[in-house]
């Protein structure tokens, strides 16, 4: 499989699924119980990076203590979760990804969210079948998606330079750089433009555009 035409490996969240005003609210309710100050879309945009210690280290002027970690970590996921159920798949995202198997290409979805609230998710918006792989993360690392992105090619068997990684984060694009693919940013998630601009590949305002895009890529 894979070893003509074009494969996507799509991210999750702030991709796929438009989850950024669940991550801002879980977020400011974190910092709420933390007696932090909250952060507006903007000011997250432009903060957000991988790994997720180093995006306190830049609101806190330090690194967390591991305790610390502990507690933050804790507390955006319980509030995450909550808001996550109101949570819809980006517009377009269905019938991208059903016109993409339809024509007999193949896509695959790697994301840094637990597999095990992942897999639920992804059957759950009906689209569970687009997929020929799906892979959260299965241990407790809150590093970036690059060692994940070269177990998820060697799973698959598809060979890097046929593959296009879309996501919302410049950790998206490092990790398509590290296996030696390529990368379509998105403008709907976790950073903003400029800061994904800073990355050096195309950024994209819908994901029809990034479909696009990726298909002139490779």
């Amino acid at each position: 499989m894979g070893k003509h035409g074009k494969h996507l490996v799509w991210d999750w969240n702030g991709t796929l699924l438009d989850d950024i005003d669940a991550v801002i609210g879980a977020t400011n309710a974190a910092f709420a119980e933390l007696g932090l100050a909250s952060i507006t879309l903007e000011r997250y945009r432009e903060l957000y990076t991988v790994p997720v210690p180093k995006f306190y280290e830049r609101l806190m002027g330090r690194l967390p203590t591991d305790e610390e970690w502990t507690v933050m970590d804790g507390a955006f996921h319980r509030h995450y979760w909550v808001r996550a159920e109101s949570c819809g798949l980006t517009a377009g995202a269905a019938e991208l990804l059903a016109a993409r198997q339809a024509a007999g290409a193949t896509q695959s979805l790697l994301s840094l969210a637990p597999h095990a609230h992942l897999v639920p998710l992804v059957r759950r918006y009906g689209i569970a079948e687009r997929f020929v792989r799906v892979d959260g993360r299965v241990d407790a690392s809150t590093e970036g998606k690059s060692g994940h992105m070269v177990r998820h090619l060697a799973e698959l068997g598809v060979p890097a330079e046929r593959v296009v990684v879309i996501g919302d984060a410049a950790d998206d694009a490092l990790a398509a750089a590290f296996v030696g693919a390529r990368a379509v940013l998105y403008t709907g998630g976790s950073h903003s433009r400029a800061s994904l601009a800073r990355v050096g590949v195309p950024v994209v305002d819908s994901l029809a555009e990034a479909v696009a895009v990726a298909e002139e890529l490779v």
